[in-house]
């Protein structure tokens, strides 16, 4: 199973964008964004395309949601 996650835009050169979720740096082609993309812009990464801008609250509100289900996914035992 795929999982598209937000990311921080950090750094941006040509069409490939250096993005970043907590601690993790990765790399993401902006080619399918429908909008130009600007440094701290969050978007919707998936299998290393950003697909679409979202607002930074919401990006930040998901992060931390999905960060609380992998604490608890880690404390329960598989049945």
């Amino acid at each position: 199973m795929c999982l598209a996650i937000p990311a921080e835009i950090i750094q941006i050169e040509d069409e490939m964008a250096t993005v970043r979720v907590g601690e993790a740096l990765r790399k993401a082609s902006l080619m399918l964004l429908p909008e130009e993309a600007q440094l701290g812009d969050y978007v919707i990464v998936h299998a290393g395309f950003a697909l679409h801008k979202v607002d930074p609250e919401e990006a930040r509100e998901s992060l931390r949601l999905l960060r609380e289900m992998a604490a608890y996914a880690d404390e329960e035992p598989l049945a």
